[in-house]
């Protein structure tokens, strides 16, 4: 969903982006079998501030926000992961200052956001290592550098 931001015409094809970013992250870990469902939101700072304080208690603007869905016990159909929602102004602005394809950054904070939806998280630094290795491997497979590669140095 489309609800703010000028996507559409810095992204136009954000939709098969998110796709594809998405089951590449299944695709690494161990939930690759099975069918999944996630909704995407694309709005701005603004929106997703709200959001950011509502949920999070951090009055500020942030990139990407995951929100898991809870497991469904005897549902039919495919797995409902959950909900994630990105910011147009920050997602550009991040991709301009770091000198990555607006693209790239889109498909890495999605990978991201699905691993999220997935339980995966980078609050201690072991469990950060596990879930950034997963994300080099996954955007690897959609032919997108290390986005961690230039931030080490």
């Amino acid at each position: 969903m489309i609800e703010a931001g000028a996507w559409e015409e810095r992204l136009p094809d954000a939709e098969a982006l998110a796709r594809k970013a998405a089951g590449a992250a299944l695709a690494v870990t161990y939930e690759a079998a099975g069918e999944f469902e996630a909704s995407v939101m694309l709005t701005d700072d603004a929106h997703i501030r709200e959001l950011n304080r509502t949920w999070r208690s951090k009055d500020k603007p942030t990139n990407v926000l995951s929100f898991p869905a809870p497991e469904q016990p005897g549902a039919t159909g495919p797995r409902y992961l959950g909900d994630i929602a990105l910011a147009y102004e920050t997602l550009v602005r991040e991709s301009e200052e770091e000198s990555k394809e607006l693209a790239h950054h889109f498909a890495h904070l999605i990978v991201h956001g699905v691993l999220h939806l997935l339980g995966y998280d980078h609050e201690v630094e072991a469990e950060a290592e596990i879930m950034e290795a997963l994300e080099v491997k996954a955007l690897a497979t959609l032919g997108i550098a290390d986005p961690y590669r230039d931030m080490a140095a």
